[in-house]
């Protein structure tokens, strides 16, 4: 955390969950008096708002409880623009996105900062990740709990949006976080944990692509066999590793190849199918946060890496070809979905050295 932050101004992204509401707690226990903040974000519309009365209900009760303000700003349009608007572009090429990393880039610390952030110091938000300085330089460092670091989801931020950030939980493991909360009493410390994509509140995401992308049949083939083994109803509702939904007999059948152009997808079976893992991620347009990449053609580098949000850290090396940098990982990689983000961390996995989109 931010030392010296007495005299300073900081807001609270508070979410009416448990992780917020004890970033709160933390601060206040510090003698800090921040200002809370609830986005409303998702898309327009009663159905698929992910504003739930639940939600600023217990932000409210948490503010009055440390006698804060709390305030609600509404960027649902601004939301629509720019992470909506980007997921379906990437989904009609096939490809898989990521906008819970471009809600945190875009909206929480990009829209939010220009309606209100810029009147303050820092902000706090729930989020498991640390921000530590080194030689006078700021830097996304991983939480201390590996199961729910969530570095990955701030991965694309800018080194001006990390400078400013202050993530209190980076310290704990959760169930300390869940402890605290009890201990204290908020009003939330019961609360589950809340899952999916934030845009899309209580909507299925196959029914969100749906109402924008229609439906459209086409076939399911055997890669090995090249047999037709049924059809599915829009190559945009499946992703590379995806298991579930296939409804195909004989499995377990993954997806291992979408071909968009014609509307098909390719299917391998079996748990132990090495067409389901690769060794090689392709990443495009690399963001570093700090510092940049100084690797060379023909130069590697030992780095630990995560290409989607699971509960480790995987081992490998970096290296650099042209404009793309490469992950080669010693263990086959399940899943390797063009579209997601690849993110690269030192060897030891203290800090993140950057991210790119995975590419073919």
């Amino acid at each position: 955390m931010h030392i010296a932050m007495v005299d300073k101004k900081i807001a609270v992204l508070i979410s009416g969950g448990v992780d917020s509401a004890v970033v709160t707690h933390l601060l206040c226990s510090q003698g800090l008096k921040p200002d809370l903040y609830y986005i409303k974000i998702g898309m327009e519309g009663e159905d698929s708002s992910c504003t739930a009365e639940e939600d600023i209900e217990l932000s409210m009760a948490t503010a009055r409880k440390y006698g804060l303000k709390l305030q609600v700003v509404d960027l649902q349009h601004e939301y629509w623009e720019r992470v909506v608007g980007y997921t379906i572009q990437r989904v009609k090429q096939g490809l898989t996105p990521n906008p819970d990393v471009m809600c945190n880039k875009l909206i929480k610390f990009g829209a939010f900062e220009e309606k209100v952030g810029y009147q303050y110091d820092y902000i706090a938000t729930g989020h498991y990740a640390t921000i530590f300085q080194r030689d006078g330089k700021y830097y996304l460092g991983t939480a201390r709990d590996p199961v729910k670091d969530q570095t990955d989801f701030l991965a694309q931020l800018s080194y001006a949006q990390i400078s400013k950030l202050i993530c209190p939980l980076g310290p704990l493991m959760k169930d300390q976080v869940r402890r605290i909360a009890l201990d204290a009493h908020l009003p939330s410390a019961k609360r589950k944990d809340s899952q999916g994509i934030c845009f899309l509140g209580k909507i299925n995401y196959n029914d969100f692509l749906r109402k924008f992308l229609g439906e459209q049949e086409g076939k399911i083939i055997d890669i090995e066999t090249n047999r037709i083994l049924g059809t599915h109803k829009g190559f945009w509702f499946h992703t590379i590793g995806q298991r579930k939904g296939l409804r195909l007999a004989g499995g377990p059948w993954f997806v291992v190849k979408k071909n968009v152009r014609k509307n098909i997808i390719f299917v391998a079976r079996g748990w132990d199918t090495q067409l389901q893992y690769g060794h090689l991620i392709k990443l495009a347009d690399f963001h570093t946060i700090t510092e940049p990449l100084t690797l060379q053609e023909g130069e590697s580098m030992d780095v630990t890496f995560k290409i989607r949000h699971i509960d480790h850290f995987m081992h490998g090396t970096l290296t650099r070809q042209q404009d793309l940098y490469v992950i080669h990982s010693p263990e086959p990689v399940q899943g390797i979905a063009p579209g997601q983000f690849g993110c690269v961390y030192d060897k030891d996995m203290t800090y993140m050295l950057g991210s790119g989109e995975i590419t073919i």
